[in-house]
């Protein structure tokens, strides 16, 4: 290149990039010690009814699907497992088959861009739909959240449901760490060798 540099930059201020143009708020990877320290967990009593709330760093449906399946496979007595799930990245309409729910009769799943919600078989809108405002509120993005239910006999109502549901969702939410992820940014640029001096110290900046 004669007296020309070609260089190479990239700046990233988080332990991961994103394609999108404006900071990602996730939670924390989990250090995983044993099965029991596979994701982040907080129970709450209402009314003996147990509500278990789960979250889990997933940043994609599919990774969700497998996490969902192994948490219904952990608490088989359950009554329902309901979720909230948000992406940064986009992903087809779900099928059928996307939620794995054969003992629900009155499953409904909600799906918004990368946005998406299962009541489990609770009343329309008391489980799943909290569950996802509870992520949303948060600002969270790539996130699981589920409520595992353990009914005590005693109905709650809509009302109730809706907030027993939030309630968990928002406890094991805020219980855990985050992470803000700032957007990698690549340049490439051929300039005169005498300048790159400059151009590496004003990258380094950023």
């Amino acid at each position: 290149l004669g007296n020309k540099t070609l260089l190479r930059a990239s700046s990233s201020q988080s332990s991961g990039s994103s394609s999108t143009s404006s900071p990602l708020k996730t939670l924390a990877p989990i250090a995983q010690q044993s099965d029991s320290d596979s994701f982040y967990q907080i129970e709450e009593i209402v009314k003996k009814s147990r509500f278990i709330g789960i979250a889990v760093p997933a940043t994609s449906w599919d990774d969700a699907k497998i996490i969902l399946e192994q948490v219904r496979k952990d608490h088989p007595k359950s009554r329902h497992v309901a979720f909230g799930f948000v992406s940064s990245s986009t992903a087809a309409a779900p099928s059928a088959d996307d939620v794995n729910n054969s003992d629900s009769q009155n499953n409904e799943d909600t799906v918004v861009g990368t946005e998406r919600a299962s009541d489990d078989g609770e009343p329309t809108g008391t489980a799943g739909q909290p569950i996802l405002n509870a992520i949303k509120s948060e600002e969270l993005s790539d996130t699981l959240c589920m409520v595992v239910r353990y009914s005590g006999g005693i109905k709650l109502g809509a009302g109730g449901l809706i907030r027993a549901y939030g309630s968990a969702a928002r406890g094991v939410l805020r219980s855990a760490p985050t992470v803000i992820h700032i957007p990698t940014v690549r340049l490439r640029l051929v300039i005169n060798t005498q300048y790159s001096g400059s151009v590496y110290a004003l990258a380094a900046r950023f």
